[in-house]
């Protein structure tokens, strides 16, 4: 049995946050890219992923999607890396915390928002992101407590929170604040954010001159 790690992305997706991850981990891989449309919602590829959206990540006979999932499966699928405090370890808690308030309050709120949703305000406490406001706030005071979400040591929660804050910074959907503006700043300048970050430059910049 293979044990190849293969991405499925698209360089215009949420596939971004696990290519940094595939970049950072630091092991060989393969990038399917997968087209929106046909190629996404055909079957093929919702053999893999059902929902027909990437990215997903196949790791020999294991499947993994959604970003957060991807990050944290392959944090503890190859420890060497480094990107995951060990089991045991007292930073496991703000790790697991910050990783998955980005991935279920962060990304509800700000979605929410940026498509003019956001619910009356007695309706937040049956919200399990309450506010948008409570959201962000929370998130600020989350990244002004360190270099990093876990302790003193970058990790695949870094990756993914990272991710949201600097993609809300460049649409508008997350204020800009400095703690935001300070943590996103470290984050991109990372070796493997900007390797990331060309690899799927060059991909859009392809695709537009063929479109």
């Amino acid at each position: 049995m293979s044990d190849e790690l293969v991405l499925y992305t698209h360089p215009m997706s949420r596939g971004r946050i696990a290519r940094w991850m595939m970049e950072e981990l630091g092991q060989p891989y393969r990038a399917e890219i997968v087209g929106f449309g046909e190629p996404m919602k055909g079957a093929a590829y919702r053999a893999i992923n059902p929902m027909g959206k990437v990215p997903a990540l196949v790791h020999g006979a294991t499947v993994v999607t959604e970003c957060a999932a991807i990050c944290a499966y392959l944090a503890d699928a190859f420890p060497q890396a480094g990107l995951a405090p060990a089991p045991g370890d007292r930073q496991r808690g703000p790790y697991y915390r910050w990783l998955f308030f980005a991935a279920g309050p962060v990304e509800a709120a700000v979605s929410s928002k940026a498509f003019g949703l956001a619910a009356p305000p007695e309706a937040a406490r049956s919200l399990g992101y309450g506010s948008y406001a409570d959201t962000i706030d929370t998130l600020e005071r989350a990244v002004s407590q360190g270099e990093y979400l876990a302790g003193d040591r970058f990790s695949a929660a870094d990756v993914y929170v990272g991710s949201q804050i600097l993609w809300g910074l460049q649409f508008g959907t997350i204020e800009k604040r400095p703690a935001f503006e300070a943590y996103g700043g470290r984050l991109a300048a990372r070796p493997a954010a900007r390797r990331a970050r060309e690899i799927d430059d060059a991909l859009m910049a392809q695709m537009q001159k063929a479109g």
